[in-house]
């Protein structure tokens, strides 16, 4: 533990609020830090500082200096990547696998970015004789980005990346509760010698003051937000008569849907990791399993088997498979989903539920929970837990399974596990949702965009898309007239 408090990191400066809390290791409920809590005040500062570092300097304006910072923060994250991971694991709770896997994701990201900003162009036409036509791809402005503490290294850098190479500078909200790790990400972001100052701004806030104010001033043109639906529609009901752009990653409920040809051996470990991952804290968790009637029984025992295996522990002991939750009030949270769920109809395979004794207690631990439900109207069937818990439903016909994969606000992502491939090309086509996987789960690629259906957002991330949300279009007519004879 540092007697020196986290801060925030604003207009290459380091800023102190003077208003502290503490930093908490969710597996012991131990303090392993304190922080200077941002809000009002800095976001202030920060919007300040990036409207000048855009209207002031060549950033918006300069590719080849994007790419290159681009790149240098992809060596900075590579460099520091060690001590990443471990204050990731011990301040977010994230197994040291998982925390590797998410802080490794980071550097790719950045370099793919720094190609399209060398890449980003717009483009030039003659409509008509001797009139000419440009269209410019001009940077929006200031961005505001707010992260989530689930992911909050990977989550930050999706949205940094593309906003970075259209040419905006950025106003970064991260959650408090990985306040040791958001600084650490400052400290990295420091280290990139050709970063104008003033171009990425940070700030930690358990609170919300921060955050609205950049969903409410009209100097942030464009906000980009993963996290709850709930969160998502009120912002973007607040930045309305800003006429504010919004890109929302939000919510999901994914289902995996398993026909009676699917390789079971293949299929039941990749299900206890989609639930288990981040321990079920993940926007893309596995939370709906459904399984065609011939191979359910048996899917159904040799899942639960897995998951009453399944170790909880910190990320400091190697053998842990998952972590704890974030904190206390998320696990009586889910216990309490759970219970509700129980009461109406859902049927007990595995009753994981709060580690009550032994060391472990004194964390926010949660055993993995599989429960067999007919009803698919249940809330722990259509709302997000966010949490290991697990729903089983049975189907009859690939109509079925659609209906009931469909039967949902969310469309994030959904799975298919079949060894026909005409199948699996004529479910994944009637999913609604922005990510299938056929024979996997949660693969992402920086070249490929992601993002939701219906309720679970709008906007693309990774991929040339994610650009989008961060340019707008200008059209300059010319008319140069025709030749000269």
């Amino acid at each position: 533990m540092s007697d020196k408090p986290a801060l925030n990191w604003i207009d290459g400066q380091w800023v102190d609020s003077g208003n502290y809390r503490d930093s908490i290791d969710p597996a012991t409920y131990k303090v392993i830090g304190r922080y200077a809590e941002g809000g009002l005040k800095e976001a202030e500062l920060g919007i300040a500082a990036a409207k000048r570092a855009f209207t002031q300097t060549s950033w918006k304006d300069d590719r080849i200096l994007r790419a290159q910072v681009l790149l240098e923060l992809a060596d900075a994250f590579e460099r520091n990547s060690a001590q990443l991971i471990d204050t990731l694991s011990l301040e977010n709770g994230k197994i040291k696998p998982e925390a590797t896997f998410e802080v490794t994701m980071v550097p790719a990201k950045l370099r793919y970015y720094a190609s399209l900003a060398r890449a980003e162009y717009g483009r030039a036409g003659e409509p008509q004789p001797g009139k000419i036509s440009l269209v410019l791809r001009q940077a929006v402005g200031v961005a505001g980005i707010i992260v989530p503490w689930n992911s909050p290294v990977v989550l930050l850098v999706r949205s940094l990346a593309p906003a970075l190479a259209a040419g905006c500078t950025t106003v970064i909200k991260v959650p408090g509760q990985t306040a040791q790790t958001n600084s650490l990400v400052a400290r990295i972001i420091s280290e990139a010698p050709s970063l104008p100052q003033g171009v990425i701004n940070l700030f930690s806030e358990f609170g919300a003051e921060g955050s609205k104010l950049l969903v409410d001033s009209p100097s942030v043109p464009v906000i980009s937000f993963t996290g709850s639906t709930g969160t998502g529609r009120a912002i973007s009901a607040a930045g309305a008569k800003h006429l504010k752009r919004f890109g929302l990653e939000l919510g999901g409920k994914t289902p995996n849907l398993v026909f009676a040809d699917a390789n079971l051996d293949e299929v039941v470990p990749r299900l206890e990791k989609a639930l288990t991952v981040f321990a079920g804290q993940f926007c893309m968790t596995g939370s709906r399993l459904l399984v065609q009637r011939e191979v359910a029984a048996t899917l159904a025992e040799r899942l639960s088997a897995r998951l009453q295996a399944v170790r909880v522990g910190p990320a400091a002991d190697p053998a842990s498979d998952m972590g704890p939750l974030i904190d206390k009030p998320n696990v009586e949270r889910v216990n309490r989903v759970v219970e509700q769920a129980i009461a109406a109809g859902a049927r007990v395979l595995v009753r994981g539920g709060p580690v009550t004794e032994g060391p472990l207690a004194q964390g926010a631990f949660y055993r993995p929970t599989l429960l067999q439900v007919d009803d698919p109207e249940l809330p722990i069937v259509q709302f997000e837990t966010f949490g290991p818990v697990l729903t089983l439903q049975v189907f009859d016909t690939e109509q079925e399974a659609i209906e009931l994969a469909n039967n949902s606000e969310f469309g994030l992502a959904a799975g298919v596990w079949t060894r026909d491939v005409d199948r699996a090309l004529r479910v994944a086509r009637e999913i609604e949702a922005g990510t299938v996987w056929v024979n996997d789960w949660a693969v992402v690629y920086d070249e490929f965009e992601e993002g939701g259906f219906k309720q679970s957002g709008q906007g693309r991330l990774n991929g040339v898309a994610a650009i989008d949300d961060f340019v707008e279009y200008k059209h300059i007519a010319l008319n140069p007239g025709l030749r000269l004879n």
